[in-house]
């Protein structure tokens, strides 16, 4: 399914005159030949409270995106299906529990700290991780800040990244910045990303999308995905 480059989840809240100033970015979207997915803090704490407005879980459940955590399972369930039928890698952040347990702790973000549940930080069950995978800590918002993803990234052959998970303004955003700066061209997932804020969601999307990532829908990268070959096949290893 073939999208407009301005047919995504901000062409209803950004105005006409600075999509018009954002019209040489326009190009041709695509995904790259060598893959991984990169799933990016899908932990319980996310989905704490169920599929409520984030606003009715503020109390009891301050880090969870709610509603649009859970909107975003069955799309991002899809991607992983397609990934693991193409044998591409699939790599995992979550973040690192012994930093945070220090008085002195390094976080993603300047968010204030909440107590949280022994395991927050576990990966949620819809995406449990399988014995190949590969599952990366960090103590900042970037996958790329002070963590082997690099390393492991060359030593799979991987060129280019297709991106789920949360927030969308904090961690993906930095992640997808940080992957243009190394080099990798990278996909982000419209569906399967999410934030507790819609509005930080969509702009956060609409600047990415312009300047450091293709971002798609999920049909749309499922169809690209439906014309590869599994990594075998063509001698990824």
């Amino acid at each position: 399914m073939k999208y407009a480059f301005e047919d995504h989840c901000w062409k209803e809240l950004i105005p006409e005159e600075v999509l018009e100033i954002y019209k040489p970015y326009h190009r041709e979207t695509f995904v790259g030949q060598r893959p991984a997915l990169l799933v990016i803090d899908l932990y319980n704490l996310a989905y704490q409270g169920g599929p409520l407005p984030v606003i009715e879980l503020q109390k009891e459940f301050p880090s969870s995106c709610g509603i649009h955590a859970w909107d975003a399972i069955e799309p991002t369930k899809r991607v992983f299906d397609a990934v693991r039928s193409l044998q591409w890698p699939v790599i995992y952040l979550t973040s690192d529990r012994m930093t945070r347990s220090n008085s002195r702790k390094v976080s993603a973000t300047k968010r204030k700290s909440s107590s949280i549940s022994e395991d927050a930080y576990e990966i949620f069950s819809e995406f449990s991780p399988q014995p190949e995978d590969l599952i990366i800590c960090k103590t900042r918002a970037s996958a790329f800040h002070a963590t082997p993803l690099s390393a492991y990234l060359t030593l799979l052959g991987v060129d280019s990244l297709i991106v789920v998970g949360e927030s969308t303004s904090g961690c993906v955003r930095a992640s997808v910045v940080d992957a243009y700066s190394h080099g990798y061209h990278t996909v982000v997932v419209e569906e399967c990303c999410f934030d507790r804020s819609p509005i930080s969601h969509q702009v956060s999307l609409f600047d990415l999308h312009h300047k450091y990532a293709d971002v798609m829908h999920v049909d749309e990268l499922l169809g690209h995905l439906s014309q590869r070959q599994p990594a075998q096949a063509v001698g990824m290893e």
